[in-house]
């Protein structure tokens, strides 16, 4: 059974996909950078510098958090550029935005493309497409426009435009849409991704992207794209090999506490995710960890604590690739109120589908 591991936004405080560092730190000191194959590495002789030194390509985008959940970028669409909001999410690969094309009072909500607007709009097919998520369902249909990220524009991008009500959480959420930034194989009808886009087009110097994720108001999170930006992490970067070409997924040795493996103890795949902002599992191994964590539940409920408990908890640490990386108890304790906490591990994912993820 695969681990599903959506490293929470709510759970970390600065990160991009995985950076050790020469010594234990913990996860809010390591910017984690975004994985790629080993095979890449070798074959392409990728180097990225370990200086602060730049391409003049390379840009760095502000992220703005919505209620601990989520981050969101501002994006534009189509001549002249209309501009939305737009959530960055690793475990999905398509662009869709809300339109003119739906009136339903969800969509209304929303700021809406309007391809009427827009001279460099071209129609699609016509053909409806539907994209399932975890927090609910659009249907739409294809269109191509030009799709500018701060100064790195993208001419004839694939999106989808929303015919329907939105469904789920999406219907009440203070976004217009989703940028999805995992592998093009999970683009809907082969099309191709805007990330997969800037790269085959030259717009970024190198096909890497990164994240800053900041809970310091004095520093902004940001979406590297095209590069890394070294002095937002300490140490060298190091990489991991991605287990399979569609979500950015990952081989985990173990997880531990205490020195003591608590759950995956004979290895399990991970999926990292920076649409999420919880730790998501099989029900059984998340219990193992619950019941590490919190042996004396409240009320039965395995994910409540009591928060004056939860001082000395030590933290729980993900072994990949041979590396440790502890992750201390203020990043998977939440508060409920003054005295009730609980847990961000949740159990679940073997009843998720891939389309949901």
């Amino acid at each position: 059974m695969k681990w599903l591991v959506l490293l929470g936004l709510v759970a970390l405080s600065e990160c991009i996909v995985i950076i050790p560092i020469t010594k234990m730190k913990t996860l809010q000191e390591v910017v984690l950078e975004e994985i790629k194959p080993k095979y890449f590495l070798e074959e392409q002789s990728y180097s990225l510098s370990q200086e602060t030194t730049l391409d003049h390509k390379f840009s760095s985008h502000p992220l703005r958090k919505i209620l601990n959940m989520a981050y969101v970028i501002n994006i534009t669409i189509g001549t002249p550029p209309q501009e939305f909001r737009v959530i960055i999410d690793t475990s999905s690969s398509d662009l869709w935005v809300s339109s003119i094309y739906c009136q339903s009072p969800s969509c209304c909500k929303h700021l809406r493309y309007n391809p009427k607007a827009s001279s460099s709009f071209q129609s699609g097919d016509g053909k409806h497409i539907n994209l399932r998520y975890g927090c609910g369902r659009i249907m739409g249909v294809l269109a191509t426009d030009t799709v500018q990220i701060g100064r790195l524009i993208a001419k004839s991008q694939t999106l989808v435009l929303s015919m329907n009500q939105l469904s789920g959480a999406l219907e009440h959420a203070s976004y217009d849409g989703i940028m999805g930034l995992a592998q093009p194989s999970l683009a809907i009808h082969g099309t191709t991704p805007i990330f997969a886009n800037l790269n085959k087009n030259g717009i970024i110097p190198e096909p890497v992207f990164a994240f800053f994720i900041s809970s310091w108001p004095q520093k902004s999170s940001l979406l590297m794209l095209g590069g890394v930006d070294h002095a937002y992490h300490k140490g060298a970067l190091k990489w991991v090999p991605v287990t399979q070409t569609h979500l950015w997924q990952i081989a985990v040795d173990r997880i531990s506490m205490n020195k003591k493996v608590i759950a995956c103890s004979g290895g399990c795949q991970a999926i990292l995710d920076v649409g999420s902002s919880f730790l998501f599992g099989p029900t059984d191994r998340v219990r193992s960890i619950q019941r590490s964590i919190n042996p004396s539940p409240l009320q039965n409920e395995q994910q409540l604590i009591l928060c004056n408990s939860t001082m000395t908890l030590p933290p729980v640490i993900f072994t990949i690739n041979g590396m440790d990386f502890p992750m201390s108890r203020k990043y998977y304790i939440q508060k409920v109120s003054k005295d009730i906490c609980f847990i961000t591990f949740n159990g679940g994912t073997e009843y998720i589908s891939p389309s949901e993820t």
